[in-house]
C-alpha cells in the first residue's frame, strides 16, 4: 500500500498529465478535420505545382532546376501527362498552380470552364515520324509511312493524335485520298501521350509513329528521324495559364514569367522547340 507521500505525489503527475493529453488530442482532431495533412506543409508557401503535357518534360526539367536556384527555398512538382488527361482532372478540381498545353483545344476547355485565366502562347513544337532501326530500311519519308508493319500514334482526343490524323488526311492532296486509310491499316496501338509513342518506338515495339521533334531529339540513337513535308504538317501551339484559385498564385504568375523570360525562351530552344508568334509572347 502507497503512503500518503506517495499518492500525493501521483495525484500531482495525474494533474499535469491531463492537459498535455488534451492537447495532443485536440491536434489530433484538428489534423483529421484537415484531412489528416500537417499544418506546416498545408501552409507552405514555397511549393509550387505545375501540370504539364508530356512533352514538356525534358524542357521544363531544366527551366525548373534554374527556377528554383533563382527563388532559393522553392520547390516545384512536376505532373506531367496527355493534355486531355491534365484537363480532366483540374476539371475535377485537382490542386495545381500552372497548367501548360500541348494544344490550344484543352486550355481553351478550361477557360470555358473557369479553370484558367488569360492564357499565353509561350512556344512552338513541330510533328516528325519516327522510326526504329528495323523501320528505318521500310520509312525513308512520309510516303513510305504505310510500308510499316506497326504503326504507333496518339488517341485522337491527345493533341499528338489529333496532329497526326491532321498530317494524314493534309498528306491525301500529294500521296492519295487512300493514305490515311493505308497508314490507318498498320497502326498497332493508340497511346494516351506522345512519351508513349515514343518508348514504343524506341524499344522497337513498333516500326514507326509520329512524335514532335523535341520528343526525337530526348531519344537521339534509339530512333531514325523523318521530316514531315511542310505542306502536310500541322504547328503546335502551346499556350500556359496560372489556374484558377491557384495555392500559390505569386509563384505561379512568377513561373508564367519565367517560362516567358529570354532565360526561359533560351532553355526551351535548347529542347528544340520553337518560339511563340511575337504577338503571343509579349506581355
Amino acid at each position: 500500500m502507497r503512503s500518503g507521500q506517495e499518492r500525493a505525489r501521483a495525484t500531482k503527475l495525474h494533474r499535469r498529465a491531463v492537459p498535455r493529453v488534451l492537447v495532443a488530442m485536440a491536434c489530433v482532431a484538428a489534423v483529421s478535420a484537415a484531412g489528416c495533412t500537417e499544418p506546416t506543409e498545408a501552409a507552405r508557401e514555397d511549393r509550387l505545382v505545375v501540370f504539364a503535357a508530356a512533352s514538356l518534360r525534358d524542357g521544363f526539367a531544366t527551366l525548373g532546376e534554374e527556377f528554383e536556384r533563382s527563388h532559393p527555398g522553392v520547390a516545384i512538382t512536376f505532373n506531367f501527362a496527355g493534355s486531355q488527361e491534365l484537363r480532366t482532372q483540374l476539371e475535377h478540381g485537382a490542386a495545381a498552380d500552372v497548367f501548360a498545353s500541348a494544344d490550344q483545344r484543352h486550355m481553351d476547355a478550361l477557360v470555358r470552364a473557369a479553370r484558367v485565366t488569360s492564357p499565353t502562347v509561350f512556344a512552338r513544337n513541330e510533328p516528325v515520324v519516327v522510326v526504329s532501326s528495323e523501320g528505318a530500311r521500310m520509312v525513308r519519308s512520309l510516303a513510305e509511312l504505310p510500308e510499316a508493319t506497326r504503326i504507333v500514334i496518339g488517341t485522337p482526343e491527345v493533341p499528338i493524335g489529333r496532329y497526326t490524323l491532321e498530317i494524314l488526311d493534309r498528306a491525301e492532296a500529294a500521296l492519295g485520298p487512300d493514305f490515311r486509310a493505308r497508314v490507318e491499316s498498320k497502326v498497332a496501338s493508340r497511346e494516351l501521350n506522345v512519351r508513349q509513342v515514343l518508348t514504343k518506338v524506341s524499344l522497337g515495339e513498333a516500326e514507326a509513329g509520329v512524335v514532335y521533334r523535341t520528343d526525337a531529339l530526348s531519344a537521339q540513337g534509339s530512333i531514325t528521324v523523318v521530316a514531315i513535308p511542310p505542306e502536310s504538317n500541322a504547328i503546335a501551339d502551346y499556350p500556359i495559364a496560372v489556374v484558377t484559385g491557384a495555392p500559390h498564385p505569386e509563384l505561379a504568375r512568377a513561373w508564367v514569367d519565367f517560362v516567358l523570360s529570354p532565360a526561359g525562351q533560351r532553355a526551351l530552344a535548347s529542347a528544340g522547340f520553337a518560339p511563340p508568334p511575337a504577338s503571343s509572347a509579349s506581355r
